[in-house]
């Protein structure tokens, strides 16, 4: 079980472990032993309550996790061990749970002061003059 917050784990039961042979460090050992960790959770047909708001942030978040079917797709394979590359894609799926919990806060817009808009026109105004200055006399 993948405990994510105090009301909310992941049951052993709606994760699927699949093992392969890992790139990157090692030497010989490498090509003997299955130490990189895949973890397959069927995130469509999830028991846990997470909010449908929760549910969709986490997939516009992190669409590259997701497969056609709706299934989170974690792998790791940063550790020579099995068992510390399991721990991290257990640990990379309860982060990403619990980074779609919270709730973005709303955009407050707001507007520019008055000082700072006369101040803009006061610089072009002065721009403008130092450009006019520069022309030569007008031919009639």
């Amino acid at each position: 079980m993948i405990q994510v917050t105090d009301a909310i784990a992941v049951p052993d039961a709606e994760l699927d472990w699949s093992y392969a042979r890992s790139g990157g460090p090692g030497g010989q050992n490498v090509n003997k032993v299955s130490s990189k960790a895949v973890l397959r959770w069927a995130a469509a047909t999830s028991t846990i309550a997470i909010p449908p708001a929760a549910w969709a942030r986490m997939k516009v978040r992190f669409p590259s996790r997701y497969t056609a079917d709706g299934d989170v797709v974690i792998s790791s394979q940063e550790y020579r061990d099995q068992e510390r590359n399991r721990q991290a894609c257990a640990d990379k799926l309860a982060e990403m749970i619990r980074a779609a919990l919270v709730e973005p806060t709303p955009r407050k817009r707001t507007k520019v002061s008055k000082g700072a808009k006369r101040r803009r026109v006061a610089d072009k105004r002065q721009h403008s003059a130092k450009k006019q200055g520069r022309r030569g006399p007008a031919d009639e």
